[in-house]
């Protein structure tokens, strides 16, 4: 008996020491960040700004008819203004993070986090509020560049966004919700993340606990170099979920270098609406997968029109890299050198081509393009769709001159299940531009059936190939 609770003390002790040594080893597996944060929240510092709101009366109100002497009045004026004449101004403060680059006082942090302000006041690590000016700031990027009158700052070292994996622990330090320096830590979820309106930043995506303040704060690697900047999250709740995106410091950096030697950012610029290829749209092309960005317009007086670009066209490969995606094309457009020659792959027709284009630089109005009935009728047994001609007044409307047919009504068939809907214009059947109801009914006529053509079809001012698969067993 004895001899064998000796033998149960000495299985516990084992086993305590085994458990021991596992977590030890499990422990010094995990990196530690102690280190990290105390070398570099130094360099990081809390952002406040005082921005301009305007107040107004709620739609359809009025400034009452009050006594002069009235307080009422007075209140009311104060926050709503006087009616029809300019309301009164009030200051709103914001918070956001950001971090220095120079000792001589530069400092990198979102645009998003000094848009509109009035005035912007950065506090240090050891408390000091400094004013700061805006050297430059990129709302495209969503990057800003600002500088404080300090010397001998501490600053971070600047690392490559480009080496980052995913399942690489990183760490960000910021002021969410206005806590200074809260460190947070988690691993690269995803690289080259697009998100809608956002068309030059390949984000990095992470899991690390990211809040309103957070943004632009830095985004450090084990190395203790800067690889992001804090800049988005995606949440249901406003709070963190999971998801936060990081602008990659590659990026960040070539703005910020602009914005300090120009004072502005230069972007290259094609001249194409573009959109993804799906697996439809990839049949109706004659392509063996998905993949690519096939070009919706092209626009007038640009790169593109001039190097030949085709509506239809399928970019494949743009200067030696290649182009899964229709998101990758903006990113690489973007960073090309204005009045650079590059070749560009396209797919037309299902034959590959080659098109030599000088990438011009992005202007406003080329941006704002790209953003951007009655007479004969006819009525399509084969697709279920009823179309009629376009009056001059909606063609002005559409900025179209001589090309598109407008649905008028959409029936069960194969148009309604390509997702065409009332009120969409038709452009392009097969390949082969719309010019009027009667050559539409005959394009409709010589469709083939059994497989997947693609249509051009323009919503508001938003163009789209949707893809057209006519039933293999239709009857006429």
């Amino acid at each position: 008996m004895k001899y064998r609770r000796l033998v149960w003390v000495l299985v516990l002790v084992l086993a305590g020491a085994a458990g021991l040594v596992a977590g030890a080893a499990t422990a010094e597996g995990l990196p530690d960040f102690t280190r990290l944060a105390r070398e570099n929240s130094p360099a990081v510092v809390n952002i406040s700004t005082t921005q301009k709101v305007k107040r107004r009366l709620p739609p359809g109100f009025e400034m009452p008819d009050l006594p002069e002497d009235s307080p009422w009045g007075d209140l009311l004026r104060k926050f709503f203004g006087d009616g029809d004449g300019m309301p009164e101004q009030f200051g709103a403060q914001s918070l956001g993070s950001g971090f220095i680059v120079e000792p001589d006082g530069y400092i990198v942090t979102n645009y998003h986090v000094v848009r509109d302000a009035e005035e912007i006041i950065v506090r240090l690590q050891d408390r000091r509020e400094l004013k700061a000016e805006v050297v430059g700031k990129d709302e495209r990027s969503d990057i800003a560049l600002l500088k404080v009158e300090a010397k001998n700052l501490p600053v971070v070292r600047i690392g490559r966004s480009a080496d980052l994996e995913v399942g690489e622990w990183v760490m960000a330090i910021g002021s969410p919700f206005g806590f200074d320096h809260s460190v947070s830590v988690g691993v690269v979820s995803a690289m080259g993340r697009s998100l809608p309106s956002e068309s030059y930043v390949p984000f990095i995506q992470t899991d690390v606990a990211i809040n309103p303040g957070n943004s632009g704060g830095p985004l450090f690697n084990l190395d203790g170099e800067v690889v992001g900047i804090n800049s988005q999250i995606y949440s249901r709740t406003g709070g963190f979920m999971g998801l936060s995106f990081a602008i990659p410091i590659d990026v960040a950096m070539d703005v910020v270098r602009q914005l300090k030697t120009k004072g502005r950012v230069e972007r290259g610029m094609l001249g194409i609406l573009i959109q993804d290829v799906n697996r439809d749209l990839a049949e109706s092309f004659g392509m063996d997968r998905p993949r690519g960005a096939v070009v919706l317009k092209v626009l007038p007086d640009t790169p593109a029109e001039k190097a030949g670009f085709k509506v239809g066209d399928v970019v494949v490969e743009y200067d030696g890299r290649p182009i899964e995606r229709s998101a990758d094309l903006p990113l690489l457009v973007g960073r090309t050198p204005v009045g650079r020659k590059v070749k560009v792959k396209v797919i037309r027709q299902g034959r590959r081509k080659t098109l030599t284009v000088r990438v011009g630089e992005l202007r406003e109005d080329v941006e704002q393009a790209a953003a951007g009935g009655g007479g004969d009728t006819a009525r399509s047994g084969r697709l279920g769709l009823e179309v009629e001609e376009l009056s001059e007044a909606q063609r002005r409307r559409l900025n179209l001159k001589d090309q598109g047919v407008l649905v008028r009504r959409v029936h069960r068939g194969p148009a309604a299940e390509a997702g065409i809907r009332r009120g969409d214009v038709i452009l392009m059947l097969d390949g082969k531009p719309v010019r009027s109801v009667r050559q539409f009914r005959k394009l409709v006529e010589g469709l083939p059936a059994g497989r997947s053509v693609p249509v051009l079809v323009q919503r508001g001012n938003s163009p789209m190939f949707l893809a057209l698969r006519l039933p293999k067993d239709e009857e006429d």
